[in-house]
């Protein structure tokens, strides 16, 4: 038995401005999938990304992000500025002056980076390259089991995961983690794998360590990871 990841669902105040922003910084088409906006699948990514209605205030940084990994440094320079134009603002998380990767801010305020290209650790990712979250190895673990993905980096607390098939990795960077004031704004959306059932999934995710939460989901079971991050197993 396995889920499969389908959705990063973002909670937004406005989800169909928020759709435009990321279809228009990764060049894909909206649809609408169970009842919200959402953009067709990535190429090489395997999940899409969905915009619902939701999210007040923003109450501090994201527990998860995504990175863009460009090939060049033009291609760097043509993301960031088309970022730009579409509505993102620059962001001072502490990168320092020096920092060759760009932080941005969505429209929603979510955090995103656009990477310096080079580098091994993501070689071979899409251009949506990854999801760095925080979190102790044990979320890794988790997810490391929840997805049946490989576990493609395990030192000093820090953890990744891919698909066996490639895609971006999901990543977690051990502690300290910022204080958790409230539901996150950005969450997985998970499906069992036939032939398993929702049922099924839910008590195999609760044995390895998830924990029922309100996770605002409209047509699923709202869920936690060991690390207090909502997600969904939707049917």
């Amino acid at each position: 038995m396995v889920c499969e990841l389908i959705d990063l669902t973002f909670s937004s105040p406005d989800p169909e401005r928020l759709a435009g922003f990321w279809g228009g910084l990764l060049g894909r088409d909206i649809t609408i999938e169970r009842g919200a906006p959402s953009l067709t699948a990535l190429p090489g990514v395997g999940f899409s990304l969905r915009f619902v209605a939701g999210a007040g205030e923003k109450w501090g940084p994201n527990q998860m992000h995504p990175d863009l990994k460009p090939e060049s440094i033009h291609e760097q320079a043509s993301a960031v500025d088309r970022a730009l134009e579409l509505g993102a603002r620059h962001l001072d998380v502490g990168q320092g002056p020096d920092a060759e990767h760009v932080v941005l801010a969505d429209p929603d305020g979510n955090e995103l980076c656009i990477l310096e290209p080079g580098g091994s650790f993501l070689a071979g990712c899409p251009f949506f390259s990854s999801l760095a979250g925080a979190g102790p190895a044990e979320v890794g673990y988790f997810w490391c089991d929840a997805l049946a993905w490989n576990l493609v980096w395990d030192q000093a607390g820090e953890t990744a995961v891919q698909a066996p098939t490639g895609g971006p990795k999901i990543t977690w960077g051990g502690g300290p983690v910022a204080p958790k004031l409230g539901r996150n704004r950005l969450h997985l959306d998970l499906t069992p794998s036939a032939p398993s059932t929702i049922d099924a999934e839910v008590g195999r995710l609760l044995a390895l360590g998830a924990t029922h939460v309100n996770a605002g989901c409209a047509d699923g079971i709202g869920m936690a990871d060991p690390g207090g991050n909502e997600f969904c197993v939707v049917g």
